[in-house]
């Protein structure tokens, strides 16, 4: 398994940037590794909503189908699958002045043959993470705007 962990302060007010990033589709926009993200179901952003990420990693495209599995006023948690990989995004908000501090977790587990690969591939992880640590606090406050 890989985790990697960011904490980070947004400036928007903690439901605001809950509302945002409880659409998975704004992925496209905070996430560098995200090619396209698109709702798969209809009505209200709820647990169970479902989204299917395309995204780009060491130059190969996949497909992951992301669900949010809990939705809670400070935390959202989405499940990513597909046959290589299971993906646990982990976001919990607390309240940080005018803005929200957010604690941003990514675990991947990676099922028969790629796991093998997964000592190798933390470093790139790693960079990812710092991506979405720099990409989300603008994305996100320029939604708010």
């Amino acid at each position: 398994m890989i985790d990697v962990e960011r904490i980070l302060v947004v400036g928007l007010p903690l439901p605001e940037l809950v509302a945002y990033l409880e659409d998975f589709g704004h992925a496209e926009e905070w996430d560098p590794g995200t090619v396209s993200c698109v709702r798969l179901d209809d009505g209200p952003v709820r647990a169970g909503a479902r989204w299917r990420n395309t995204s780009v990693f060491r130059g190969r495209t996949t497909d992951l189908e992301y669900r949010l599995d809990v939705r809670e006023p400070a935390r959202l948690r989405f499940v990513g699958e597909n046959r290589t990989v299971t993906a646990v995004d982990d976001l919990r908000f607390t309240a940080d002045g005018n803005g929200t501090r957010l604690t941003y977790r990514a675990s991947l587990t990676f099922h028969g043959v790629a796991k093998l690969a997964t000592p190798f591939l933390r470093g790139e992880f790693e960079r990812l993470a710092d991506g979405v640590a720099t990409r989300l606090p603008a994305a996100a406050a320029a939604k708010g705007t």
